[in-house]
């Protein structure tokens, strides 16, 4: 049996009118945590593998690690005009 509520509610939305600031702000702290904790990432994965496998000792393995998150930061903070 059909619901007579059922063709009236589908009716009252009106696309485009919902209020999305909150949604904006959460994709806005994911995007600021998935491409800074991928940039901590690749940098102690980094230093873990100059440090152990190719054997350069902690030094080297800490100069490549800064010197690729010194690279990323600056390519990826925000530009300006950017949110």
């Amino acid at each position: 049996m059909a619901d007579p509520h059922a063709d009236t509610a589908s009716q009252d939305y009106v696309h485009g009118s919902m209020e999305i600031s909150e949604q904006v702000s959460t994709w806005h702290l994911f995007m600021f945590l998935a491409k800074w904790g991928s940039l901590a990432t690749a940098a102690v994965l980094l230093l873990l593998t100059v440090w152990f496998a190719v054997g350069a000792g902690f030094i080297a393995g800490l100069i490549s690690a800064v010197v690729l998150y010194v690279a990323g930061f600056f390519v990826l903070r925000s530009k300006p005009g950017q949110h």
